[in-house]
């Protein structure tokens, strides 16, 4: 058994991602893909360690929502 989730759970966590406001994807994709530290993105982008505490449990929990939705098919629209 494999660990990777299959075609369409990545491409929904992807879509997932795209959807957020461009700081909190990018303070998830720096914690998450970069491993960077809460204070080394707080440096980076200028803000407090506790801002981007806060910004990365909202990236989680808005991802978190999106995919406890089931999936859209085709035919039902956007």
């Amino acid at each position: 058994m494999t660990d990777d989730p299959d075609p369409v759970t990545m491409r929904r966590i992807e879509r997932a991602v795209r959807k957020l406001p461009r700081l909190r994807r990018e303070i998830f994709l720096a914690a998450r893909l970069d491993d960077m530290t809460y204070a080394e993105i707080a440096e980076r982008t200028g803000l407090a360690v506790r801002d981007v505490e806060q910004h990365l449990a909202k990236a989680l929990a808005s991802i978190d929502r999106r995919l406890s939705r089931p999936p859209r098919r085709w035919w039902r629209g956007r």
